[in-house]
């Protein structure tokens, strides 16, 4: 049997991306935030993850026969992803129509959002539109369809024009009981392509697609390691902002932010209204501008989650060490990271008196400072079995 004629010179295909490879690595472990070896594992783990991830996306970038990818998730975490949340995307191109069709499960939100262009190192993606499904025309079987396209003089409803630049149709489903919320069923397909089968990748593709995975993963370090910047570090430390609407997010979403620097003396007590919006959620971040592990420990709560108070607030302790209070805020041995709430499918303003206040305090004073203390105290068995619940809760969400 006769080799190929295979250009030598071309040869090794993966060395763009392991060169991308190396190159993240020294950006991970010199990072001005790097205090000792536990924040650098972190990194390294972050790493890790980005690599599967863009590796991932790299052979799902064709818009073609597009299908939905899942965007972020817990073992190939970015950009601060909400514990609630599940995400998925599909690349799109302005000049094709596509048909997404869906049955809407019974999580608390279901968005949508076309994005122009991508995350890079100096800016965010243009929200071409955002909307949740109160915009569409649902069955009663929780059955939907919508388009999204090039501009028509007549279109049908559930038609959503397609701006110049567009490169991303984003979903996100957002869960506030994570054991007994489902979420639902969706796809998407390119109307004047659906039936046909897209070519078979050759070399020269595969090259492309090495190399392309090199440069998301570059640009996805660099881009979350100035998002903090942008958003949260200017503000004073151990603050929260009043809520507003997100930077780069969804219309029906607002947020209050800030960044914690705690010893492991310190806790910060956090205390907000009970929200009427559908959706409210609190959670910490790290400095790799992730989400801590919310499976194994509560370092985020949302409405549903969370003890309420019998005056209507919800009183969170952010700590190193556990307070003994339902509501304990976990830093998972972090002295740094990232606070966040989010407020979403809002019908109204989201105001200042909806917002949070906060006071720093000596840890061996948070008793004193919580109002209906004994309201909020839980033993070790308590403990437990409220973090096996969100051990089993996200089990089935991920597997539903």
């Amino acid at each position: 049997m006769t080799q190929p004629d295979i250009d030598k010179a071309e040869l090794p295909l993966t060395e763009p991306f392991l060169a991308a490879v190396a190159e993240a690595e020294k950006l991970i472990a010199a990072a001005d935030f790097v205090r000792d070896e536990h924040d650098l594992a972190e990194g390294y783990d972050y790493l890790q993850g980005s690599i599967a991830a863009v590796l991932q996306l790299s052979r799902a970038h064709g818009t073609s026969h597009p299908y939905f990818v899942s965007s972020t998730g817990p073992y190939t975490k970015m950009g601060l992803d909400n514990p609630d949340t599940l995400y998925y995307h599909a690349n799109i191109e302005p000049g094709a129509e596509y048909l997404v069709t869906g049955v809407r499960g019974s999580t608390t939100d279901l968005s949508f959002q076309v994005l122009k262009g991508d995350y890079t190192a100096t800016d965010v993606p243009g929200g071409e539109d955002a909307f949740d499904d109160r915009r569409l025309d649902i069955a009663a079987d929780g059955s939907f369809q919508l388009r999204f396209g090039p501009p028509k003089e007549n279109p049908e409803p559930n038609y959503f024009q397609l701006g110049e630049g567009a490169s991303m149709l984003a979903v996100r489903e957002v869960y506030s009981d994570w054991s007994t919320e489902r979420k639902g069923s969706i796809r998407i397909e390119r109307v004047d392509t659906i039936g046909t089968t897209p070519a078979e990748p050759d070399v020269a593709q595969l090259r492309k697609r090495y190399r392309a995975a090199g440069r998301m993963l570059l640009t996805r370090v660099h881009t979350w390691f100035n998002f903090p910047k942008w958003f949260y570090l200017d503000l004073p430390v151990n603050t929260l902002t009043e809520p507003r609407l997100t930077p780069g997010g969804l219309s029906t979403q607002y947020s209050s932010v800030g960044h914690f620097d705690l010893t492991e003396d310190q806790a910060l007590i956090i205390t907000v209204p009970k929200s009427d919006a559908p959706y409210q959620g609190f959670q910490l971040g790290s400095r790799w501008y992730i989400s801590l592990d919310y499976v194994n420990h509560q370092t985020s709560l949302n409405h549903q989650q969370a003890q309420v108070d019998p005056d209507g607030f919800i009183r969170m302790v952010v700590s190193k060490r556990n307070p003994g209070v339902a509501n304990w805020i976990e830093t998972t041995g972090r002295t740094q990271g990232i606070l966040q709430f989010r407020w979403q499918r809002v019908g109204r303003v989201i105001t200042p008196a909806d917002g949070p206040t906060y006071e720093l305090v000596p840890f061996d004073k948070v008793a004193e400072q919580l109002p209906h203390y004994e309201h909020n105290r839980i033993d070790e068995a308590g403990w437990r079995e409220r973090i096996a619940a969100r051990q089993r809760a996200f089990a089935e969400r991920m597997l539903g």
